[in-house]
């Protein structure tokens, strides 16, 4: 019978310096010590990828996207290497691959990457011959075989796309905190840890804020039924389990706040009111590689005037975006680009939202309390999210939190059915 496989993925802060990569190291050795077969995806280390960015722009500054992805491939790299080095010093055998040794094949978009397929017989080649194996995260091929990165938080996708090629039992995502909370400890420290969530819920967390899991690890691992586990790389207690929907029971009313202050708002003003030029516009975002969030469209009064559009995307997408739209303004006869860095954006997110009304009123009454105001309003069936000024966001959060009561010991805490803790 074929041992049990485990995919553990290590995050920047856990392989940080020489002590915690041997921490990291020491738990991979303990899971293959108790009979399982062990695949390590690990991040770069503590600050890396920001100091080759750095060292980037020190000689460009417009870096060419493939250049930057060679570059920046070489953290993870590092990370496995070393613990390789380590793991085969407490008597195991390990081998470090790197993205494109493992498989990982990738779409030809440079620095946001998405991994179109994983071709993992290295990787259990590795595994029958009995080796701890080492995947560098955040990185793959492309089919123009070009190196290519997956974008912030990339590990978390790559972990999970090897678990499903592989057939993992569970990818566990080590890091700093020690689980998904009801809210950032930091903004609020009374938050508690969810012993578990679904993957509806955790995909509106991650698209909304939630920076323990990146958003397209959790799609990925919907898709494929990849059981997450997130938990703590500095002690052995249990965290969070991300499951699918027919493993939860009864959903509280709200599950989490989450928050965003990384984002920027662009405002075109004068947009000609005729078919096609919303479509021109959010096409040439899209050609950039720009996702854009909330949407909103002011019509306007009186036939034949010129209409509004405002939008939300991420503050690193701020320059290409202006660089996308630059030369379609004219064409499509916009009058004028504002852009606004200031903003940012507090959501709640609860599956027993479909079933409860009310929500959107005390959402809506807390933040007038506090005096807060909404700038712009976007809605899923288990979300409600509000455009704020940046300034606002901590008081809002906590503001939501204690007005849902998500502090509360009481609350009932679900476990999948037929999960018992570990």
């Amino acid at each position: 019978m074929t041992p049990e496989t485990v995919v553990m993925k290590f995050g920047g802060t856990s392989v940080a310096d020489a002590e915690r990569l041997k921490r990291a190291a020491a738990r991979i050795v303990h899971q293959r010590e108790a009979g399982r077969r062990v695949v390590a995806v690990l991040s770069a280390r503590g600050h890396t990828t920001d100091e080759l960015i750095a060292m980037a722009e020190e000689v460009s500054p417009h870096p060419d996207p493939r250049e930057m992805d060679m570059l920046l491939s070489t953290g993870e790299r590092q990370s496995c290497a070393l613990c390789a080095m380590a793991i085969n010093d407490l008597g195991h055998r390990a081998i470090s691959l790197t993205g494109s040794q493992a498989g990982i094949v990738t779409d030809t978009s440079h620095t946001k990457a998405r991994i179109i397929d994983v071709r993992a017989d290295r990787i259990r080649d590795a595994l029958n011959d009995d080796l701890i194996v080492l995947v560098a995260g955040f990185q793959g091929v492309s089919t123009s075989r070009d190196v290519t990165t997956l974008g912030r938080g990339g590990s978390d996708t790559t972990a999970v796309a090897v678990a499903a090629a592989i057939g993992a039992a569970v990818c566990e995502i080590y890091t700093d905190v020690a689980g998904v909370f009801t809210a950032d400890p930091r903004v609020v420290p009374t938050a508690r840890k969810l012993p578990m969530v679904s993957f509806e819920e955790m995909l509106e967390m991650a698209a909304s804020g939630a920076k323990v899991l990146q958003l397209r690890s959790v799609e990925y691992a919907r898709t494929h039924g990849v059981k997450i586990h997130c938990r703590s790389s500095f002690d052995e207690s249990p965290g969070t389990f991300v499951i699918g929907e027919d493993e939860t029971m009864e959903h509280p009313l709200i599950t989490a706040v989450t928050h965003s202050t990384d984002e920027a708002r662009i405002t075109l003003t004068g947009v000609p009111d005729r078919p096609g030029v919303a479509a021109a516009i959010f096409r040439a975002l899209a050609d950039a590689n720009c996702n854009v969030d909330t949407i909103i469209q002011n019509e306007p009064r009186e036939e034949g005037r010129d209409a509004e559009v405002s939008f939300t995307i991420a503050s690193e997408d701020l320059r290409a975006a202006e660089r996308a739209l630059d030369p379609i303004m004219s064409e499509l006869g916009i009058a004028e680009i504002d852009t606004d860095r200031e903003i940012g954006k507090v959501s709640i997110i609860g599956a027993g939202m479909r079933s409860h009304p009310g929500v959107a009123a005390q959402v809506f009454e807390t933040l007038a309390d506090r005096e807060i105001n909404i700038e712009m309003i976007s809605t899923s069936p288990i979300k409600i999210s509000c455009v704020i000024r940046s300034e606002a966001v901590p008081q809002a959060v906590q503001a939501l939190h204690e007005a849902f009561q998500l502090s509360l010991a009481e609350v009932h805490e679900e476990r999948p059915i037929g999960q018992e803790a570990r």
